[in-house]
Order: structure tokens, then sequence, then C-alpha cells
């Protein structure tokens, strides 16, 4: 499939001179899908499946003027923040461009976890499902991008917390994550790749957090293998200490036919330890 002259330049590829009838007319419109599987799946460095393989997947449409929507599903576990839930809904949409060298990208995206009941989350969440709603923006130059995404309501269904884990009853909403990130192509399949990123969360104790990833893929035939090693900063060890609350200490959790929180104390995890994942996944 041939790509779009956006997709090129946002991906820092050079493109050569040719005749204006020579060259191949963007298409107006274009469909692309995606498909992997994870051994653990990470999201901003925080284990979502605890411990366990994710499927995920997702397709997006795109339009020559810039314009795009996407969907992406994959497996998550309970325990990390989603009582009842076992799968992740993210639906998205924006606009991206070019200024020069320089990709740019806004939009907006909702993260969904059908079967989810924030309510029983502890920290004075609402009743329904869990979810986020985010804004961002990004930018994208050769090798390297920026991202900044802002929660413009409570932050996946989170009320704030203190020292001990109470709930304060305070929003978290304008909870913000920026995300640096650098994907070099070696030649002949190989490619490397690093992230950093910043969680800033709003009135929760121990909530905000660092995070990095470094990796290495190989396309083979379509079929890109990754590895890589993700770690974080995150307020983790388990058990909790008394007097030292720690909010990524997870939990494996369900909920009995009363509402209330069913925690299994012989399972827990620091859920951003540091890991090694590795991958499967192509795009079509």
């Amino acid at each position: 499939m041939k790509k779009s002259l956006i997709a090129l330049a946002l991906s820092g590829l050079a493109i050569a001179p040719v005749f204006a009838e020579e060259a191949a007319a963007t298409p107006e419109h274009s469909v692309t899908g995606n498909l992997g599987l994870f051994s653990s799946y990470r999201f901003r460095g925080i284990d979502q499946t605890f411990g366990k393989p994710a499927l995920q997947g997702g397709i997006d449409y795109a339009h020559s003027s810039g314009l795009y929507v996407g969907n992406w599903n994959s497996n998550v576990s309970s325990g990390a923040g989603f009582p009842d839930g076992n799968l992740e809904m993210d639906f998205y949409g924006g606009y991206k461009t070019t200024v020069g060298d320089v990709g740019l990208d806004v939009g907006a995206i909702l993260y969904y976890y059908p079967g989810s009941e924030g309510k029983v989350l502890g920290t004075g969440a609402q009743s329904g499902a869990v979810n986020n709603k985010e804004l961002y923006v990004g930018a994208s130059w050769q090798f390297l991008s920026l991202k900044y995404s802002y929660a413009f309501d409570d932050y996946f269904s989170l009320r704030g917390w203190d020292n001990n884990g109470n709930s304060t009853g305070k929003s978290t909403k304008g909870t913000s994550y920026l995300d640096l990130s650098a994907n070099y192509d070696l030649g002949n399949g190989w490619g490397v790749n690093a992230h950093v990123g910043h969680l800033n969360l709003k009135n929760g104790y121990k909530g905000s957090y660092t995070d990095w990833k470094v990796g290495v893929t190989k396309d083979i035939n379509g079929w890109v293998i990754g590895a890589s090693y993700v770690d974080t900063n995150a307020a983790g060890k388990c058990p909790s200490p008394a007097d030292n609350y720690q909010f990524y200490c997870f939990s494996s959790m369900n909920t009995d036919n009363g509402g209330t929180l069913g925690t299994n104390t012989n399972k827990l995890k620091d859920a951003g330890r540091g890991i090694a994942v590795i991958s499967v996944s192509k795009s079509f």
C-alpha cells in the first residue's frame, strides 16, 4: 500500500523529487488496521494486565485533509483499577498536518472500560463504567516526537486521596502527561526506540511519577518483533507501609453482588516495577 505524503512527512522519510505527472495521487480516504500480542500491557509505564499477556488491535480512518478517527482495544485486568472490567476500548479523533519538516497532531481521546464499576474504586468516584477523557497535542521531527495530554474530567474516574489512601473528594481533572519518544530506523528491518514520560496527577498522594522505556524491533515480512524494558519510579511498594501509602501497589480484585470491593491480599503487585516486554505485531 502506498503511503500518503502526510504520512511520509510525519515519519521523517525523505521524498525524492519527481515530475508531477509521475507522482502518485494522495488517496482521499485510507483505512489501516493493526494487531499485536504483548507479554504485558503497560500504559504510561503502569501494569494494566496484572503481569499477564495482552491481545491488542485497532482500526484507523484518515482523510487527505488531515482529519482522522480511530478505535483501539486491549484486554485489561480489574486489578489495574477497572473493577469487574476486562476490556479497554479507546476512541479518538483529530487533525494532522505538517509545517516544513515538522508534523503536528491535535485531537481528543476517550478511554472506556465496558462492564467496569467506578464507584467501588474507593476514591469517591461516580457510579458507571470507568473512563478517561483527554485532549492532546503533539509534534514530530525526524525520529523524535513530543506529546502533551490533558484530562478534562476526573482521571480514569478517580477522585483525590490522602496519604492514607482515603478519599478527599477532590477532582483529578487537570491531570496531565508529557511524552518524549524516539524511534530510529537502523536499516535492514531493524529499529531502536526509547521513551520517557511524566504523569502529573492532580490531588492524588504519590500519584505522580516518571516512566521510561528502551527497546529494539525487527521487521520480518511485515511482522514486527519487539523487545523492550519498561520501568518507573511510581510508588508501588507492596505491601504499602502503614505510614507511606503506595498508590501503585495493585491487588487482584472484583466486586460481589453487593457492590463492595473484593481483594485477594495474597495477590499484590508493584504496578510500576521494571519489566521486559516482548511482542509481535502487524499493520495492514
